[in-house]
């Protein structure tokens, strides 16, 4: 079961009325309705005109396939958005599934401006699921719905989602909260895998629900091999140089770096790719690996600006190609091994 000391008062990002709010010095999301309503104006332009996409953007699902079963333990495969598998400690994750076309209840949501590299019927298995929060783009219901093996996954998100899998039939289903832990595999070589729920700045809403009735995180992953940064959705906050003397550091930190425009909306949600480079560094982090961008149109910059801004932010931060990985949708890559193992899980 989960782990955690118990709290004397009550968690600061645990307000009195039952929702939550984001951590202490993050940015404020201040909005009128003329901003937002301009904001809808433009984004419904933009999805008009389906953007056409490079070559290579996505990999064909037979080439995906054979890529990702080329690879074992330790390696990563960008599924599209915030969606990775990723294997390590002899299991594998599979973290924010967004495999269908909107982003949204039924088709009101957003479209996919590309097809998913791997289709929900041939995914390969897995044996942990994650969700950081409950956004559309994060937590799709036709793809949790049609997901195979639900007895036997386990499923692990933040406060207040575990009903959302529950209904749908899935049975291990394991709720955290900011800094609370559980460790997950039995296999003595490999020695499974720490999930830990963080905190990051960004909110909650589903159709039908108040705000922040649940609660958001980003997650660490950690084995014997590696020590893995999930961000989920998050603006830059003073909580990532706090994750990073206290967690860090990381050998890789998957950072969203799209859906940043305009900022007068989006900063105190997303991080522009220049922010997600100041994520990495407050991490600890000795590759980033870019998500959230170039599968459905949520901000308004333009859809290939995102790689570009944030290859030139980390080099301007010293760091080389090798650690900045922006991954084709369906690519699998393997995780560099590490000099030494991690001494422990603590």
């Amino acid at each position: 079961m989960p782990i955690q000391a118990e709290f004397k008062v009550r968690p600061a990002h645990h307000q009195a009325d039952g929702t939550f709010r984001n951590p202490p010095g993050s940015p404020e999301r201040v909005l009128n309705p003329r901003q937002l309503w301009d904001f809808w104006l433009r984004t419904a332009r933009q999805r008009r005109d389906k953007p056409i996409m490079p070559a290579g953007h996505v990999i064909p699902e037979a080439e995906a396939l054979v890529q990702y079963h080329r690879h074992g333990d330790d390696s990563i495969a960008w599924l599209g958005h915030a969606s990775f598998l990723i294997r390590s400690g002899g299991l594998t994750i599979l973290t924010d599934p967004f495999l269908s076309r909107h982003a949204g209840p039924g088709a009101l949501g957003p479209r996919r401006i590309v097809d998913a590299a791997i289709s929900i019927a041939h995914l390969p298995p897995f044996d942990i699921l994650v969700v950081s929060h409950n956004h559309y783009d994060h937590l799709d219901d036709t793809t949790i719905r049609k997901l195979p093996n639900k007895s036997g996954v386990t499923v692990v998100v933040p406060l207040g989602l575990g009903e959302f899998f529950r209904v749908r039939g899935y049975s291990k289903i394991v709720e955290l909260d900011w800094y609370q832990y559980i460790h997950l595999g039995t296999d003595e070589k490999a020695g499974g895998v720490r999930l830990t729920a963080l905190p990051v700045v960004h909110w909650s809403r589903r159709l039908g629900q108040d705000h922040n009735t649940t609660l958001w995180a980003g997650f660490s992953f950690k084995s014997k091999t590696r020590h893995i940064f999930f961000g989920g959705d998050s603006a830059y906050g003073a909580v990532f140089d706090e994750i990073g003397a206290r967690f860090g550091p990381f050998d890789e930190a998957l950072l969203g770096i799209g859906t940043y425009a305009p900022r007068k909306i989006m900063r105190a949600v997303h991080a522009s790719p220049e922010e997600a480079v100041r994520m990495g560094l407050d991490l600890g982090a000795q590759r980033l690996i870019a998500m959230h961008w170039g599968t459905v149109m949520l901000g308004t910059e333009p859809p290939l600006e995102p790689p570009e801004r944030f290859l030139a932010a980390g080099a301007a931060h010293g760091f080389d190609e090798d650690r900045l990985w922006v991954m084709s949708i369906g690519e699998t890559r393997p995780l560099p091994p590490r000099a030494k193992l991690w001494p422990s899980n603590n």
